[in-house]
This record gives C-alpha cells, structure tokens and sequence, in this order.
C-alpha cells in the first residue's frame, strides 16, 4: 500500500475517536515504521498473531505531574509491514487494523492498561455491531 493511502487511514482514525477523548491528545506523535522491530522494556505494544504492530512510547496522561513540560512528544508508532502482512492484500482489512491499532495504543496514552485497553476495544467493537 502506499505510504500516503496509510497515512490517511492513520488521520481518519484519528478523527473517528470520540472528540471528548480527542480534546485530551496533546504532543502526540504518529509515526509509521515500515519495519518490525522487538519492544523495549517498559514499551507498550499491541501483537497480534505474536506480530508488533502498534507501539506506545512516552508518559501516560495520568503519570504526569505539575512538572511535566517542556518535553519531547509521545510517540505512536504503527509498523506498516506488519499491519499489512496481518490484514493481507485486502485494502479494507488494513484500514480497519490501522484503525484498532490507533485506538489501541491511544487507549495506552491515556493511561489504561492492557486489560483495560481490550475492554475498551470491545466496547467500541460492540458499538459498530
């Protein structure tokens, strides 16, 4: 796929989140690598079928003090490869695995955990449904 059609799922996921969370996004940013690589310590990933495709990096909003400023940006990273290596060649797959990924790791910037982040997913899932 190319690089701007990903880049534009990226944006249209974003747009798709709630505006009373996406007021909450600030110095966030988006990132595609187009290669895998293994997650740190303490980073935050989605994988699916044992495949990183989504990386959160930085201090989640609850974690922040009266201190934080003056930083460099969190980063979410989607790892295009990957992404497309799990959907297929199916155009709609990849969109709708961006855009999980995207909510996912937002829902990791906003200081949920994994259990939490999954709930979260289910619920938005059902909301489609």
């Amino acid at each position: 796929m190319e690089r701007e059609i990903f880049e534009r799922y990226i944006d249209e996921a974003i747009r798709k989140i709630p505006k009373e969370i996406r007021d909450k996004i600030h110095n966030v940013g988006f990132v595609i690598e187009d290669d895998i690589r293994k997650a740190r310590a303490r980073e935050r990933e989605i994988i699916e079928r044992g495949i990183l495709l989504g990386l959160y990096e930085g201090i989640p909003l609850p974690d922040r003090s009266a201190y934080y400023s003056a930083v460099l940006p969190d980063k979410i990273t989607l790892f295009k490869n990957a992404i497309e290596r799990v959907a297929g060649p199916d155009t709609e797959k990849i969109r709708r695995l961006i855009h999980n990924v995207v909510h996912h790791e937002i829902g990791h910037y906003l200081g949920m955990d994994e259990q939490h982040v999954r709930k979260w997913e289910r619920k938005r899932k059902n909301r489609k449904d």
